[in-house]
């Protein structure tokens, strides 16, 4: 029985901060989550943590396929809990992969 199945590697993006900036993010920073765990940031950049934990949850759902109504298909904003600083993340799919779960587990 093959032990094969697709997930799709995803791109965070901070897409606006409508407060203020105080975890020194940019808009356009990104992290890239891909092989089902690997999160990869740019050389030289951070992600704040606090970010972070507010998008974490959803991203192992985002990486797999959803129902077109299914209203994790159709969302991609995510907020950072800080509320001074109203950081606005957008969850994107930049591929897919084939993984083998027995090389995972």
């Amino acid at each position: 029985m093959s032990q094969e199945f697709t997930l799709h590697d995803l791109r965070v993006t901070v897409e606006r901060i409508e407060g203020r900036s105080v975890c020194g993010l940019r808009v356009g920073d990104y992290f890239e989550l891909t092989e089902s765990s690997r999160l990869r940031l740019p050389a030289g950049q951070h992600f704040c943590i606090y970010a972070l934990s507010a998008v974490l949850p959803l991203l192992a759902a985002k990486q797999r396929e959803l129902a077109a109504a299914d209203w994790m298909a159709r969302d991609t904003l995510v907020a950072c809990p800080d509320p001074e600083e109203r950081l606005i993340m957008r969850i994107e799919r930049t591929g897919q992969r084939t993984l083998n779960s027995d090389d995972l587990t």
